[in-house]
């Protein structure tokens, strides 16, 4: 399997060379802020260093750490893009919620945000992100009382042993 046969970081299952390595290589645009969003996914699986700065816009690009972004495609090991939510506000605003998934000095490591993008010059470039806290846990069975057995199977109340 030649580069050009890979299947495109982004996880649409696509051949890179058909997906976004177009978008990377200026070869077209990004017709949404999630397409956009994708392609700078795989631009930092990819070491593409130069559009992830030329796809940020101009308000917040000044902000960019080069030498931060560039170490840390160099050094980690890209798993996957979950995308969670695109909001489109308008047709110049959406929001776009997801998380890259990759492993950096042999741990697994998860990156969850809300990105904010917007047209510039009528072009998508992202704007700012937000990090996105893990989610709440909801437990799907009614918590032990404390005057109910155990569930550890000890035969004392929860509250004289596991709830102590």
């Amino acid at each position: 399997m030649t580069d050009k046969d890979k299947t495109c970081p982004c996880g649409s299952g696509a051949r890179f060379a058909d997906c976004c390595e177009q978008i990377i290589n200026g070869e077209r645009e990004s017709q949404t802020a999630e397409e956009l969003m994708r392609a700078r996914y795989s631009a930092f699986a990819t070491g593409a260093i130069d559009f992830i700065v030329a796809s940020t816009h101009s308000r917040t690009r000044p902000e960019i750490e080069i030498q931060y972004i560039t170490e840390w495609s160099q050094t980690s090991t890209w798993l996957g893009l979950q995308i969670f939510e695109t909001k489109q506000v308008d047709d110049n605003k959406a929001y776009v919620s997801f998380e890259a998934l990759y492993i950096q000095g042999g741990k697994d490591q998860s990156h969850r945000e809300k990105g904010e993008f917007e047209r510039e010059n009528g072009k998508w470039r992202f704007l700012t992100g937000e990090e996105l806290k893990n989610p709440t846990v909801r437990y799907e069975t009614p918590r032990t009382g404390r005057n109910e057995p155990c569930p550890c199977g000890s035969g004392k109340k929860y509250k004289k042993c596991c709830g102590a």
